[in-house]
């Protein structure tokens, strides 16, 4: 059964005309048409509808997400939003989503050929002002990295960012921000380039930090990537015309005159936290700051990691990992992988381990747990699962009690009660409205502002108890849901794990074992499981 979702809002309180609840009201009358009785409300009073920054809407967004609705459906379009591109943006993201909307007054409904042809154009809207955004970004970028100046987010490693204050062509003082060196930090960073033109390896150079027991400036452990990201980083090369070429070379855009001194700034590099653009929409610029490592070894750096990625094998899916990414070290709680023995000549075959990453990456120098026999680890807790399995009975019948006792009949027949309260008192403001209106009398008029404030002021407590309330009832959902998941998993794992195929088996693994802790000590294994009820 379709579920659905009523959106309303109103920029000023009133009872009258296209109130909240005239809104809601006619849009559950079209849904009882529809056949779809089960509904979500958001409720928006006293919000514009020229931007979406409106608490009811956002968390309506982040319903949609989720997939908590299967149709939008509003009073009147414009009670969404007053503003072509994010009512454009709006219906592109429930396109994707595969939700329906629907505007009772406009008869727009994406399941009917005009509704959906009406969506295309709103889609055509949203990529037009997509595109004119990505050009105006590009050329704001331009501007910006003429000035050398740093934009903000986390400083590279070495630098800290200051503010200069400037004059600009107008005369007027401006403040902007560079970046400033920390000479211990800057130390380290020349360390791993100096490791990496002597080892040519992020595995050496990751090995000889951990046995040293070198930290980020986080203070966490350096792993490859971190050292990469370092490497990478023009920040630190004194820039040189050998250094634009070799950019340009690789599509980006190059801004400023390279001195063999100062050091560069990348710019409208990401898309947002992790992803990258094309890297011709790259922009680098000499930078404030100076750089620190000379060209021509921060050139060999680059294309030395260029050539090592190029060799790196593919690596392929060892059948031997069936507890790949669920174990780690009870030890320093680093994840476990698989390493190989030597080759056994009777049997052709190689012994495969379960071992330490940390112990691995540093040597053995900052873990010396002991590593798992793979075929005896993966053994030891398939038995404990049949084991588990066993008294399955048991398990399911306590599961399902606790399931029965998460009854959400009390908090729906609460939030009835609730919303049966919020009605009566938005009646009774009506109600003293229209007396105050009528009044002339100074203390009376007094009394029934007191009262009204009183009743508003209770609303909004109702409201906020009534958010909990329905919050809480969906935490009641979420659970049940996850023990019905449990439930599945276990079945399936008893009937299905002897015939099933390697990537299914690990597929039954995950369904029911958050992580394994392995003590090569006492060899004993700590299996966590999945939360059912939480």
């Amino acid at each position: 059964m379709k579920v659905a979702a009523i959106y309303s809002r109103k920029s000023k309180f009133t009872g009258k005309g296209e109130s909240i609840d005239n809104q809601i009201s006619i849009c559950k009358d079209y849904l009882e048409k529809m056949g779809i009785t089960e509904y979500l409300i958001y409720e928006d009073e006293g919000f514009s509808g020229k931007n979406i920054k409106r608490p009811e809407f956002q968390r309506m967004l982040k319903d949609a997400k989720a997939k908590k609705f299967d149709v939008l459906i509003c009073y009147r379009l414009d009670r969404v939003s007053r503003n072509i591109a994010d009512f454009a943006h709006l219906i592109e993201l429930l396109s994707k989503l595969g939700i329906e909307f629907i505007s009772v007054s406009e008869q727009f409904d994406t399941s009917t050929p005009m509704g959906r042809a009406m969506m295309y154009i709103a889609s055509v809207f949203a990529q037009l002002e997509r595109e004119t955004i990505a050009e105006r970004i590009k050329d704001n970028m331009l501007e910006l990295a003429k000035s050398g100046r740093w934009l903000g987010g986390e400083t590279p490693t070495g630098f800290k960012s200051v503010p200069i204050i400037y004059t600009d062509k107008d005369g007027k003082q401006r403040k902007m921000f560079k970046l400033e060196p920390i000479k211990e930090e800057l130390e380290l960073v020349k360390l791993i380039f100096e490791k990496y033109l002597k080892y040519k390896s992020l595995s050496q150079v990751e090995k000889y930090l951990l046995q040293n027991n070198i930290k980020t400036k986080r203070g966490k452990d350096f792993v490859k990537m971190k050292i990469k990201t370092i490497l990478n980083n023009p920040a630190y090369v004194k820039a040189t015309k050998e250094v634009f070429d070799y950019l340009e070379e690789k599509g980006i855009t190059v801004i400023g005159e390279p001195n063999g001194k100062q050091g560069l700034l990348l710019y409208n590099k990401r898309k947002g936290k992790g992803e990258f653009k094309d890297m011709n929409l790259w922009v680098c610029a000499v930078a404030k700051h100076e750089g620190i490592i000379e060209a021509k070894d921060w050139l060999e750096v680059q294309r030395t990691l260029e050539k090592n990625k190029e060799k790196a094998p593919r690596l392929g899916k060892s059948k031997s990992g069936l507890l790949s990414g669920l174990l780690r070290c009870a030890k320093c709680s680093s994840v476990m992988k698989v390493t190989y023995g030597v080759l056994n000549k009777k049997t052709n075959e190689r012994p495969y381990y379960y071992t330490c990453t940390l112990k691995l990456n540093s040597g053995k120098t900052r873990c010396d747990n002991k590593n798992a026999k793979g075929e005896e680890i993966e053994e030891a807790v398939i038995e404990t699962l049949k084991g588990l399995c066993l008294d399955k009975k048991k398990l399911l019948e306590e599961l399902l009690k606790y399931k029965e006792n998460l009854s959400s009949k009390s908090i729906n027949e609460e939030i009835e009660s609730i919303n049966s309260k919020i009605k009566q008192n938005e009646k009774a403001i009506d109600n003293l409205t229209n007396t105050l209106s009528l009044t002339e009398d100074s203390n009376l008029s007094k009394v029934l502002l007191h009262k009204i404030d009183s009743i508003s002021k209770e609303n909004l407590n109702l409201k906020k108890k009534l958010q909990e309330l329905k919050d809480s009832h969906q935490l009641e959902v979420t659970r049940k849901r996850k023990i019905d998941e449990f439930v599945k998993s276990m079945e399936r794992f008893e009937t299905l794990f002897e015939n099933s195929s390697f990537e299914e088996k690990k597929m039954l693994l995950r369904d029911i074992i958050e992580t394994i802790y392995w003590d090569g000590d006492s060899k004993s294994i700590d299996i966590r499981y999945k939360e059912a009820g939480d």
